[in-house]
């Protein structure tokens, strides 16, 4: 191949590269210090909240190329309880079935590359029965339930199916 076929086709790939619009997906949480049911230790807590980012961005990636969502989480509660009586090294969380299902609030805009808005509301999640549910996390998965039922709403309100990758 002589050189000005190669710089041709290596420009064209960076331009196809360049102008490749992928879904992205930008996470906010609003006044997270006054959510209902998140750890008591502030480490947990910023890990609670990382992981539930990551999950929506993982999310986000089963969306067309070129929509963007921005999701504004305005409250969260846990499934279970947390127990501060029994606070220790490790916090222990007891999960009964009766009305500590998890539940989340938030806002969500899904727009297109140019700003136009596609799809946007509030929506109030819940999973009254999460104990009693097939779930394809894993057990040890700190934030099992509250993974599935995000996999729900996003695969409701996006209709988009939801793949487990790990």
């Amino acid at each position: 191949m002589n050189k000005k076929l190669t710089r041709a086709l290596f420009a064209g790939m960076v331009l196809l590269a360049s102008s490749a619009a992928w879904a992205e997906t930008q996470v906010k949480y609003d006044k997270p210090d006054d959510f209902t049911d998140l750890p008591f230790d502030q480490t947990k807590r910023d890990t609670v909240l990382k992981d539930l980012t990551a999950h929506f961005e993982k999310l986000g990636q089963s969306l067309p190329s070129g929509q963007n969502l921005q999701i504004n989480v305005t409250d969260i509660d846990l499934a279970g309880r947390e127990e501060p009586r029994l606070r220790g090294i490790n916090d222990l969380r007891i999960m009964n079935g009766r009305v500590d299902w998890p539940r989340m609030r938030l806002h969500y805009v899904l727009s297109q590359p140019d700003g136009k808005v596609i799809n946007s509301g509030d929506a109030a999640l819940s999973d009254m029965s999460y104990l009693s549910r097939i779930n394809r996390y894993a057990n040890d998965d700190a934030l099992r339930y509250e993974k599935l039922m995000l996999d729900d709403w996003f695969a409701s309100t996006f209709g988009v199916k939801v793949e487990l990758t790990r």
